[in-house]
């Protein structure tokens, strides 16, 4: 299995539990019960890369509670704050660094609050018929007094992806990116759309090269919002490269030695994405010949 950023969670999220709103006031009342502590929507994280929590009776006045789930004997939890607006889809310079620090398993709890948060921030309407809707399902859910309706957090798929051609695979840059990062080409799937078949359109859209032949890899979840990124790889028909500059500033075919010095760190044709990305495990697999 190729291991990527953002999984390998260790909590039990308790399903069951989320059902039983007197177990989970129970819990939340319960002084073992910790509370995940964030600034600005950023983990606080301890100097060996964990997360750091708190108690629940710390929460902001009025806050509601996202059950994350069970570990070490006790509850975990993240709080809603009332009126708090969204956090930034982007990922700011002390994120990056944080992220970085942050071990596997904690960087899974710390994406599903995230994810959560951000989901409750902007949904506070009823999509059905407008009216303020209110937490449940210990914050899996949101609840319209009014039509009765109920909404669920929504997850967005993503396919991140290589074409490969005569031993090269073919990535590119957004002009926003650090000075000489590249990385896999990325686009949301479209209603009525495969995997594949978003695969092929996206790089026919971004870099015109007509792809078949698409291989899944791996999956990630990605909490700016709320994404999950579907790793796959291709084979290229070709390697002329017809750019569309709404989308990327630069494209171009690497190596693997090339590819293999990027993941390093070490100077080169380009600089790889950080290793909490799933672009970088695929480009890691692809360089393995793993995939």
């Amino acid at each position: 299995m190729i291991e990527t950023g953002f999984t390998g969670g260790t909590l039990d999220r308790a399903d069951a539990l989320r059902h039983d709103a007197p177990a989970v006031a129970a819990l939340l009342a319960d002084p073992t019960s910790r509370l995940l502590l964030l600034r600005d929507f950023e983990p606080v994280v301890t100097d060996d890369g964990r997360l750091a929590w708190g108690s629940v009776a710390d929460a902001p006045a009025g806050a509601t509670f996202v059950l994350l789930g069970l570990g070490e004997g006790r509850a975990h939890f993240a709080a809603i704050v009332p009126g708090e607006a969204p956090p930034p889809p982007y990922r700011s310079p002390s994120l990056f660094a944080l992220l970085d620090r942050l071990r596997g398993g904690e960087a899974a709890t710390f994406a599903a609050a995230r994810a959560l948060i951000d989901w409750h921030a902007r949904h506070p309407f009823c999509a059905r018929c407008g009216h303020g809707t209110t937490p449940f399902r210990a914050g899996w859910g949101r609840a319209c007094p009014n039509c009765k309706a109920e909404h669920f957090p929504r997850v967005d798929p993503v396919v991140i992806m290589i074409a490969e051609h005569d031993g090269r695979a073919l990535v590119g840059r957004q002009p926003s990116w650090p000075a000489g990062r590249y990385s896999a080409l990325a686009g949301f799937l479209e209603p009525g759309e495969s995997i594949e078949e978003a695969v092929a359109r996206e790089i026919g859209e971004e870099a015109g090269v007509p792809v078949t032949d698409v291989r899944y890899v791996a999956s990630q979840p990605w909490p700016f919002p709320s994404q999950l990124m579907i790793a796959c790889i291709a084979r290229a028909e070709h390697d002329t490269i017809t750019l569309d500059t709404n989308e990327l500033e630069h494209a171009m075919w690497v190596t693997r030695d090339e590819a293999r010095a990027a993941l390093a760190g070490e100077p080169g044709a380009f600089g790889a994405p950080p290793p909490y990305a799933i672009a970088h495990a695929l480009l890691k697999a692809w360089v393995e010949g793993g995939a």
